[in-house]
């Protein structure tokens, strides 16, 4: 079959979208760079070992934007591995994959340029590629999930344009979080429970919050079973004994939840033998131990010292390093002076909640019954499409409890990009209202429908569905667009244009 026009539109926006960012943060932001110096700020920086080269300084010059803030744990990690406790907060999968690419490079480069150069490089390639494929899945998904590909394409074009940009294009791992979490989506869609399971279980290798997908396995096997507990009255005969259904639901939902569980169980195990067990002698260049007396860092055991953490019952450093290094926990952050954190999380906490407002009051009965209750007309009528869609409630419920456990119990200001690199419900929600409420999306004439989007299944002069780009429709009338479509494109725009001048330069962002 031919390939998918909106498909290669989503793919050829994303790539555009990369390539600028990465142009953003190189040039024109050198003016930025001469207007306001890098701000001092009290985040990790490890002192560099080896004098660069020529070759090196041009690397950080162009890329250098791209290792601020956390990034600089994630460089570290992948050059020095877990030296320091508090390092063991970011997990292995991301910096694995910086060091592997660093390592693959051709013996020239090599020459050339020193392990950290090759990294940043390794960030370029690594975060634009995943981003691209992010993108690519979330559209398959949309498709799957909301049997609305407008409403999907125009969501996975706003990816592209995320408020977390920076954050894909930067040497974290939300990009990796993205593709893996997106793509095992997608698969469990599709009925492919083992491969979703395999990509879920490397995405929480990348993200601690990657153990929450394990609900998505709990809900489908949950579903399916209640759904085949309401059939009619002569179609058990057809089924297993209900006890072996039952059996067979918890053996695999066990087995799927444990491969998710199993990386942040691994991690957990490797910290407590590198900084519990008895440590080999290591040489440590002395300004890295210099560094951990200034700072107070702790190294792996040494003499018989260990963490606190060792002692405890179930001894799992990540949590202990969240409350201890970064004083994180219930309700840590609700003080006076975080109230510019706050108003920083805001515009992805309204839409967050008015996500969920929205479909709760479309579909109550669902909500009630947590989509467990068959319909009664099934056969008959033909189930909603779009972002109120029935199958679109286990993804509501997933970014629900995420943005209540971001407001509560964490830093706020990384909320922006704690959901939008862990659900696709911000973009579909917004894809929905831009679609409601913008009349440059809409066709005029319809007879089924009173609002149809521009974007949706109509097939083009070839049989192939419409595959214009209705993000720069918007763009380019953006002077006569509605009021709502303004603020969020504005909140997009914004957090895309801004977080990148403003991490890049050190200072606090999101």
């Amino acid at each position: 079959s031919r390939q998918d026009p909106q498909l290669r539109e989503v793919v050829r926006f994303a790539v555009c979208c990369r390539a600028l960012t990465l142009l953003l943060q190189a040039s024109p932001l050198a003016l930025f760079n001469f207007l306001i110096p890098d701000h001092a700020a009290d985040a990790f920086s490890p002192p560099r070992l080896s004098d660069p080269g020529p070759w090196d300084l041009l690397v950080e010059q162009l890329l250098g934007g791209l290792s601020h803030w956390d990034a600089e744990h994630f460089l570290f990690i992948a050059e020095r591995g877990y030296l320091y406790e508090h390092n063991c907060a970011f997990f292995p999968l991301y910096p694995l994959c910086l060091r592997a690419v660093a390592e693959a490079a051709p013996g020239p480069l090599r020459q050339l340029l020193r392990l950290r150069s090759r990294l940043l490089l390794s960030v370029v390639l690594l975060n634009s590629l995943f981003s691209i494929l992010a993108a690519a899945a979330l559209f398959k998904l949309g498709c799957s999930v909301l049997r609305c590909r407008g409403t999907a394409f125009l969501a996975a074009l706003l990816f592209s344009i995320s408020p977390a940009n920076v954050f894909m294009a930067a040497a974290y791992s939300e990009s990796v979080f993205a593709v893996l979490s997106f793509s095992a989506m997608w698969q469990l869609e599709q009925g492919w429970g083992s491969l979703s399971g395999v990509l879920f279980s490397l995405a929480s290798g990348a993200r601690a919050n990657g153990v929450l997908n394990a609900g998505f396995f709990l809900y489908s096997r949950g579903r399916r079973f209640a759904l085949q507990l309401q059939v009619g009255s002569g179609a058990p005969r057809t089924f297993p004994p209900l006890w072996k259904r039952l059996l067979s639901l918890v053996s695999s939902s066990l087995l799927l939840c444990a491969a998710v569980f199993l990386p942040f169980a691994l991690f957990q195990y490797y910290a407590y033998m590198k900084f519990c067990g008895p440590s080999p002698e290591r040489d440590v260049p002395e300004p890295l131990l210099q560094l951990a007396l200034d700072k107070g860092y702790r190294l792996a055991a040494t003499e018989g010292v260990q963490p606190p953490w060792c002692s405890q019952r179930l001894p799992v450093v990540y949590s202990y390093i969240q409350d201890v290094y970064w004083n994180v926990g219930f309700l840590r952050y609700f003080e006076l002076r975080q109230i510019p954190n706050f108003l920083l999380a805001s515009p992805v906490t309204l839409l967050g909640l008015w996500a969920a407002w929205t479909y709760v009051t479309s579909n109550p009965r669902h909500c009630l019954t947590l989509g467990l209750e068959r319909r009664k007309a099934e056969g008959e009528d033909k189930p909603r499409a779009g972002f109120c869609s029935p199958t679109v409630f286990v993804y509501v419920v997933h970014a629900t409890v995420l943005l209540v456990f971001g407001f509560f119990c964490m830093h706020v200001q990384v909320l922006t990009r704690f959901l939008c690199s862990s659900s696709p419900v911000l973009y579909w929600f917004c894809a929905h209202l831009l679609q409601e409420h913008e009349p440059l999306l809409w066709n005029e004439g319809t007879s089924d429908q009173t609002v149809t989007p521009l974007t949706g299944n109509a097939p083009g002069p070839g049989g192939e569905s419409s595959c214009g780009n209705p993000l720069l429709v918007l763009l380019r009338g953006r002077g006569s667009i509605a009021p709502l479509s303004r603020g969020l494109l504005g909140f997009f725009l914004t957090y895309c244009l801004l977080g990148l001048a403003l991490h890049c330069n050190s200072l606090p962002w999101t």
